[in-house]
């Protein structure tokens, strides 16, 4: 019964569509009617605003980070309940029930999962994503490289229990899979690049 509850605690926050609702509040407009269609932060920042943008990832990555810690309050702290919360809050994000399971990419319920899963890690992992970031101008390749990373670093720099790092694998891998257009835009050189700016 535990379990259920945490893995449908995990699933119900992940699928909070925080970008949804700003540029529903302040605009009035459906996200997913704009720009790439997704509900995360990077198309809320290049098709609203800035400040929604930014706010819309820190939203997502809190609720990534709140359904592992609400797992780890019911659960003991258990290595294989946590990280499945933390696949839940990604499912939750990127086949949200209450927009008819239309979601984002679950880069940022990824990246608070695993601030409290695997801190350090997950910091290398951020720079690593700064710097192919900085190099290319494309947010979905650092988003990829980002999360193929991940199980790795874990490995290397903090040996955690084999659930996590098996949870880092798969939520990796279902990140690449979800920039799957992506990365076919990326191979015939027409991906947009990063904007610190919302377009008009």
């Amino acid at each position: 019964m535990t379990a259920v509850l945490v893995l449908s605690i995990a699933y119900l926050v992940g699928a909070t569509p925080f970008g949804y609702l700003l540029v529903k509040w302040k605009t009035g407009r459906d996200v997913r009617a704009l720009g790439s269609g997704n509900i995360g932060a990077t198309n809320v920042l290049r098709t609203t605003s800035r400040a929604l943008g930014i706010l819309t990832l820190l939203l997502d990555i809190g609720k990534g980070f709140l359904a592992v810690w609400i797992a780890a309050r019911l659960t003991a702290g258990s290595p294989l309940w946590t990280s499945a919360a933390a696949l839940a809050v990604m499912a939750g994000h990127a086949f949200p029930v209450f927009l008819k399971f239309r979601g984002g990419k679950a880069v940022a319920s990824f990246v608070g999962a695993f601030l409290y899963l695997t801190p350090l890690p997950l910091v290398a992992t951020l720079a690593l994503f700064v710097v192919v970031v900085a190099a290319t101008r494309y947010i979905s390749l650092g988003s990829v490289v980002g999360a193929a990373a991940l199980p790795f670093l874990a490995w290397l720099i903090e040996r955690p229990p084999a659930p996590v790092v098996a949870a880092a694998a798969i939520g990796g891998a279902f990140i690449v899979w979800r920039h799957k257009d992506n990365i076919a835009r990326l191979r015939a050189g027409k991906e947009s690049t990063l904007s610190l700016g919302a377009r008009p």
